[in-house]
């Protein structure tokens, strides 16, 4: 169970997404200057200056606020702190779309779940937060969802030709991914893609897009593990592409595939092209 109240947590989360965007300030100032080497991080990308600043500064709230938790992160990978570091899991993309932050592209975010074991399913408060336009989704189990402290709920679009779809195929394997997909394109009006998955995620959480869908295998739970909490708690639905309940680990290198959409009839209708195509092959 959470050692501390959901509206702690909220208090928490809302502090490490105000020293972020003070501590990367700088770092966007410089980031077409070359770039030092900072190794690889535990999720296998190279480690950049704003993303090791955005981590530092997520756990230097924590550490105000807790005596003992375990971070996860896709830079530095498992972290204990404390005597009891079991005690719960913060789990942390600290820049969700560090590409577009070094090519300007105005759409990056930092993404922290808080969770009472290493699991998505355990995940009960999250935030989103859009860096660069200083808004801010956040979620608690059973209370709803949230853009900038007012409730969200997606789209109540059915049609798939009238819909916005965002599709990740960001992938070597292409061509595979384009043949599970054929239908599914053929019959979408409007497919998209911004660069950072957490915030593509609460776009159909709020109702700005219809679906997010990203079977690639590639996506680490770090990146969605507090959006798929968005999701469910603003009414959304998000499965597996088999449209099996998410139920991964949270690790940096953990990865998952998933289908999210507005409502249940978007989420079938997008599940029937994806295996129609799937069996074609």
């Amino acid at each position: 169970m959470p050692t501390r109240s959901q509206h702690d947590w909220m208090n928490v989360l809302i502090q490490c997404k105000k020293n972020v965007q003070e501590r990367i300030a700088p770092l966007l100032k410089t980031v077409k200057h070359h770039q030092p080497n900072l190794g690889i991080g535990a999720g296998g990308d190279p480690i950049k200056q704003v993303d090791l600043a955005a981590e530092n500064a997520i756990t230097e709230i924590l550490k105000i606020y807790l005596q003992n938790f375990t971070l996860i992160s896709e830079e530095s990978g498992f972290e204990r702190f404390g005597k009891n570091p079991d005690e719960c899991y913060v789990t942390t993309d600290p820049i969700d779309g560090t590409t577009n932050v070094f090519r300007g592209i105005p759409f990056y975010s930092t993404s922290i779940a808080v969770s009472s074991r290493p699991s998505l399913q355990t995940v009960h408060s999250a935030l989103v937060a859009d860096l660069f336009h200083d808004i801010c989704y956040t979620a608690q189990k059973g209370k709803g969802a949230w853009r900038n402290e007012k409730p969200i709920a997606p789209s109540t679009n059915t049609s798939l030709s009238e819909g916005v779809i965002g599709l990740d195929l960001n992938s070597y394997r292409i061509k595979q991914l384009a043949s599970r997909l054929n239908k599914l394109i053929e019959n979408t009006g409007h497919i998209r893609h911004f660069g950072a998955n957490a915030l593509e995620l609460c776009y159909v959480a709020d109702g700005t897009t219809d679906a997010f869908i990203d079977i690639r295998g590639k996506l680490r739970t770090t990146d969605m593990a507090a959006a798929w909490l968005i999701i469910n708690e603003a009414g959304g639905k998000i499965t597996s592409p088999d449209g099996e309940q998410l139920d991964v680990d949270l690790t940096p290198k953990q990865k998952v595939e998933f289908v999210a959409a507005a409502n249940s009839e978007m989420h079938d209708a997008i599940l029937r092209l994806i295996r129609q195509d799937d069996k074609e092959q």
